[in-house]
């Protein structure tokens, strides 16, 4: 399966971003999908967490109650909408397709997009 994240870009802190991964190759609904990022400097670290039906989700500590995850199987896209952006959230976002719960980023992981947040 190939995933391609897009949407990234330059906002405010307090501000709201939407990033996109379509994915081609192989339908979406037979993986668990999710979102890591990795920071300058930074190992990459999990974000948050949707499963095949998109019926749960899981989210990283740090994002929790700001950030939502959601897919669109038809579509072949998984969305995280992001708001009350930090500086800190300041990342690379890769989207990624996983047998695993919470989903891991060894399985297939596509090209990121870039996330800047201006304090």
């Amino acid at each position: 399966v190939q995933l391609q994240a897009s949407g990234g870009g330059l906002v405010q802190a307090g501000g709201s971003l939407s990033v996109t991964c379509a994915a081609s190759g192989r339908f979406l609904s037979a993986y668990r999908m999710g979102w890591f990022r990795q920071a300058p400097g930074k190992e990459r670290e999990f974000v948050a967490g949707v499963s095949r039906s998109g019926g749960a989700t899981t989210y990283a500590d740090s994002v929790k109650g700001r950030f939502a995850i959601s897919r669109d199987n038809a579509k072949n896209t998984v969305y995280l909408q992001m708001n009350s952006l930090k500086p800190e959230d300041t990342a690379v976002y890769y989207c990624v397709a996983s047998n695993n719960w919470p989903p891991r980023d060894d399985d297939y992981r596509g090209q990121g997009t870039q996330v800047t947040v201006s304090s």
